[in-house]
């Protein structure tokens, strides 16, 4: 038992290692301006590279479940994390803009999607009765990756180039993506039925799933968590500058906090899921987002109000695309995790370009935050009031498993 347990925090350490490297892509606002001095290209044509990344990130993961059925989970993310260094490396050899949307929006973006998702719903799998918190560490390692590299690869760019940070960004992120998947085991699911709340759980199919109304509710509500953070993420300087009237120099500075309050977002919330309950924490969040985007549009913003509003949503969007991996396992079981996932995942790759179109559309900011508002609203209430589907479930007879999952048996976890 005590070998069973060390191996599985092993596993953790190596879910670890694979998510810091592959949360490095959050880094990428750093490459914009010095692209754009070295290429002359237009700043905005630079930037969508990071929206291509992000659209390829969550569309690879409506395949990687079958990919993981076909190489197994070990050789599929060191393959990713080969791939994912091989195609910044490439990047530093780019002299055109479309080498730089296939380079590093859709190969990397893929690689990127591809272990992400597979390495999060296995360690998942292995600590089913701590979902939410396990969700938070490997969630969290992600955003720390974002955070620790904005310096590596800021001093990257200063003192060797842009160009050639691209390669050893490639390298870095390679030897730890690469070296992490050793650590990490597939686990095997008992064939056991898992149990929730006192009530044995079905294991949905994606098709059976996507005969569910809840399906498509639960995609509304990470589609609004997404659209409102990864917006914010995108233009949170801009904002400083814009609405606040701060110097250049103190607005970047949000762009430090944003990722700060992000990481801690994830490991607080997920953790707090696990006590409270998922849809609770959600519905709070969704709460404070409405909120914040409420007084960035309507209230005469000064340095504290600005910087409360962004941790604010930083902080929410964070929580909610930790505890969304958990709720979708709760919802429609463990086995058929990752595809299911895979499904509501793409409310993060439609979220992340809708909100430039939809500003563009719209006219800028202000008119954005209260359409973000209103959709929070909504799906505030649609939280507050989803239940997970009926799926014919028998009540349990053993009372000492009431209100708890299941966990995976020892000889499971151990093979």
């Amino acid at each position: 038992m005590k070998s069973t347990t060390d191996r599985r925090w092993l596993i953790v350490l190596g879910t670890i290692i694979v998510q810091m490297g592959l949360g490095t892509i959050y880094t990428w606002s750093l490459f914009n301006q010095p692209l754009v001095e070295l290429f002359h290209w237009k700043l905005n044509s630079v930037a969508i590279t990071f929206s291509i990344t992000s659209f390829a990130l969550a569309f690879s993961t409506l395949f990687a479940g079958k990919l993981q059925d076909k190489w197994g989970l070990r050789r599929l993310i060191g393959c990713a994390g080969l791939v994912l260094g091989a195609g910044l490396i490439l990047s530093s050899q780019v002299s055109s803009l479309w080498m730089l949307y296939i380079l590093v929006g859709v190969v990397v973006g893929a690689a990127d999607g591809t272990a992400y998702i597979t390495s999060l719903s296995n360690l998942i799998k292995w600590f089913p009765e701590r979902k939410g918190l396990i969700s938070g560490i490997s969630v969290g390692a992600y955003g720390t990756g974002s955070l620790l590299f904005k310096f590596i690869n800021g001093s990257l760019i200063q003192s060797v180039g842009v160009s050639h940070a691209f390669f050893y960004w490639g390298l870095i992120v390679m030897i730890l993506v690469v070296g992490g998947s050793f650590l990490v085991r597939e686990v095997k699911m008992s064939q056991e039925p898992q149990t929730l709340d006192g009530s044995i759980q079905k294991d949905f199919t994606v098709k059976e799933m996507l005969k569910t109304k809840q399906a498509y509710l639960l995609f509304v509500i990470f589609f609004t968590a997404c659209m409102s953070g990864l917006f914010l993420i995108g233009i949170v300087k801009d904002i400083g500058v814009r609405l606040v009237g701060l110097d250049i120099e103190t607005a970047s500075n949000a762009v430090a906090l944003v990722a700060i309050f992000n990481t801690s977002g994830r490991i607080i919330l997920g953790a707090l899921s696990d006590k409270v309950g998922r849809l609770r924490v959600v519905s709070g969040a969704l709460l404070v987002t409405a909120a914040a985007v409420t007084v960035l549009s309507f209230v005469q913003l000064n340095y504290v109000l600005f910087f409360t509003c962004v941790a604010g949503i930083a902080f929410c969007f964070g929580g909610n695309i930790t505890i969304f991996p958990a709720i979708v396992a709760d919802f429609f079981g463990l086995k058929n995790q990752i595809k299911n996932y895979g499904i509501i995942y793409q409310g993060f790759g439609i979220g992340a370009i809708s909100g430039s179109f939809i500003a563009t559309a719209l006219g800028g900011f202000l008119p954005t935050f209260k359409l973000i508002a209103v959709l929070s609203i909504v799906s505030l209430l649609i939280a507050m009031t989803i239940k997970a589907p009926e799926s014919g479930n028998t009540k349990t007879k053993e009372k000492r498993n009431h209100g708890k999952v299941r966990s995976l048996s020892p000889e499971t976890r151990a093979s």
